[in-house]
């Protein structure tokens, strides 16, 4: 009696024969997995980075010209300034519609100290600083301790702030600033060192961005792991370092091949780098993330909500008035109309970067990513002579995109 026997071919050792194959699909597996997975994090960098790419090409290079990179970081550092507190009052779950006016109100404030008054610059400064927080205070007042909306509250100063810049102007447009002060929107660190074809303290503080990024990255990962905290795939993570250092090195020598870095590009990276540190690390940011996310529990929890929402909202002002002089000096002018539409920038930066309609959920580095897609964007379509109105229009498809996309995640999240 004989009995067949199917003979099973032995399988392949890895790395040999069909191994590798299934090997590198598996391994592209994992990392378009773990991009699945930080799909919130990562999308809109990615998207910055296409928009990017797209109007290189679409401008003969014109968007990467040193000079083009330069002043698209001096039209834009207002809208990232006020993003940055834009962000905290929509994780907080509230919303600012007056820093558009208060904006133009403390730019009319400098210009008559410094103008009408010849107050030294310094002291103005600091002065209309304490502007912002004054009007950022009465604003928390009245929404975290006495219970009116922020919608109401700020629409309310909106119209306020707009009407006392009108009263401080005249009607009329007021200038130009000291020198000091105009640097502050217009101004380049000074060339120290040999001389050769780069700005040499740009170069410096460029790579010690990139160390400092990096470093941090690494320890970001390394504590995630230490409390058992999903991190993304190995490949994934070694892949996003070496975009952010090309990104850091890319940018660094292009600013430096002109004039070198703006001071406003240094005050700018310094809000990035406190704010992120208190969102991620103090007990204040973690307050914030909690009021924002669940109000309830977080007063159950001993969180002082009202104290937190007071707070966020003096920061706001201050930020604001810090915008309104960056603006002013830009200009080298105040005028009645400075700040036009600047809460709706702020505000369709937080939620391109991330932001969540319901609170709870954002980041600094994402109000700074939202506020360079919409820059991007305008750059990019006034080179290419793009108008006004289609302008708004795609603005306005691309904020949409970005709630859409919001949304959407939430629900493939929860499924």
């Amino acid at each position: 009696m004989s009995t067949d026997v199917t003979k099973v071919p032995a399988a392949a050792p890895p790395g040999k024969g069909g191994g590798s194959s299934s090997s590198g699909e598996g391994l592209l597996q994992l990392m378009l997995n773990g991009l699945r997975r930080n799909m919130r994090q990562y999308g809109m960098l990615i998207a910055l980075g296409l928009i990017v790419v797209l109007f290189a090409v679409w401008t003969d290079g014109d968007l990467l010209l040193p000079r083009n990179v330069s002043n698209l970081v001096l039209q834009n550092s207002y809208i990232l300034i006020l993003a940055i507190g834009m962000m905290l009052v929509i994780i907080a779950g509230h919303i600012d519609l007056s820093v558009g006016s208060l904006t133009a109100f403390v730019g009319a404030f400098a210009a008559v100290l410094t103008v009408q008054h010849d107050v030294a610059w310094p002291v103005a400064l600091v002065l209309c600083l304490v502007v912002g927080a004054v009007a950022g205070s009465i604003q928390g007042y009245l929404i975290a301790y006495l219970g009116i909306p922020s919608f109401i509250v700020t629409l309310a100063g909106m119209l306020l702030f707009r009407g006392l810049t009108e009263i401080f102007l005249e009607g009329q447009t007021l200038g130009p600033f000291p020198d000091g002060l105009q640097k502050l929107g217009n101004g380049f660190l000074p060339e120290v060192g040999p001389e050769t074809n780069y700005h040499n303290i740009t170069l410096l503080l460029g790579f010690v961005l990139l160390a400092f990024v990096i470093l941090q990255e690494l320890r970001e990962r390394r504590r995630s792991q230490e409390f058992s905290l999903e991190v993304a795939p190995r490949n994934l993570f070694l892949l996003k370092l070496v975009a952010i250092s090309a990104a850091i090195i890319a940018l660094t020598m292009m600013l430096a091949s002109y004039k070198g870095a703006p001071i406003i590009l240094l005050v700018l990276g310094v809000l990035v780098v406190g704010y992120g540190y208190v969102m991620r690390n103090a007990v204040f940011g973690r307050h914030i993330y909690a009021i924002g996310g669940n109000l309830p529990a977080a007063k159950l929890s001993g969180v002082k909500d009202k104290k937190v929402t007071f707070l966020v909202f003096l920061n706001m002002g201050v930020l604001a008035a810090l915008a309104g002089l960056v603006v002013a000096a830009r200009l080298n002018a105040a005028s009645p109309k400075a700040g036009l539409n600047f809460e709706l920038e702020a505000i369709a930066s937080s939620f391109i970067g991330g932001a969540s309609m319901s609170g709870g959920v954002g980041t600094v580095l994402g109000a700074i990513i939202g506020g360079l897609v919409l820059g991007v964007l305008n750059n990019g379509m006034n080179l290419l002579s793009v108008g006004t109105d289609w302008q708004q229009v795609i603005k306005g498809l691309a904020l949409l995109a970005a709630v859409g996309f919001d949304v959407w995640n939430k629900r493939k999240s929860g499924s």
